[in-house]
Order: structure tokens, then C-alpha cells, then sequence
């Protein structure tokens, strides 16, 4: 299994109802065009500061890492957010 944890600053956002209708599309991007699991959890309350994370699960550590890699390239590539910082971590049995 691997995790990934997105710090994002969001651009011109006034409120969090603006910072919704930035975030919702990541997530259900990330999720439809990659199978992962993901979601908002954090700075929920902060208007422009966002975290996203994601899991994935996969038998071969080639394909969890190409997966983990293309989420980061579609996230850093959002004109709309500046990726600040990403955390990735590969889990194993022992975990």
C-alpha cells in the first residue's frame, strides 16, 4: 500500500465554499482516473489551504509507485493550486 499527502495553497479563494469547488474536482479526478482512494483531511477550515490525501493498493510495488507518481504529476500540474509540499510513504506487511 501507498499513501500520498498533498499540502496545497489554493489561489483566488474567498470562502470555503469557493475552496469546495476547487478541491471536489481534484479528488474526483484522482479517484476516476486512478482508482485511489481519496479526500480532503485537513485545514477543512482554512479558506486557502488544502490538504489531500490519497491511498492505493497494489501486489506490485512497480505499479503502486507509477500510480503514487501520476497523482503527483496531476495534482503539481492544477493551475489553480500551488503544490507546497507532498508526503509519500510506502507501507509493507509489517506496518
Amino acid at each position: 500500500m501507498g499513501t500520498l499527502s498533498f499540502d496545497l495553497l489554493l489561489g483566488d479563494v474567498r470562502s470555503l465554499k469557493e475552496k469546495r469547488s476547487v478541491v471536489r474536482p481534484i479528488v474526483a479526478e484522482l479517484q476516476r482516473k486512478y482508482g485511489v482512494s481519496a479526500a480532503e483531511t485537513g485545514n477543512q477550515d482554512l479558506h486557502r489551504r488544502a490538504e489531500i490525501g490519497l491511498a492505493v493498493v497494489s501486489g506490485e510495488t512497480g505499479h503502486l509507485t507509477d500510480v503514487l507518481d501520476r497523482c503527483e504529476r496531476l495534482v503539481a500540474g492544477r493551475p489553480e493550486v500551488e503544490l507546497l509540499s507532498v508526503r509519500r510513504r510506502l507501507h509493507s506487511d509489517e506496518d
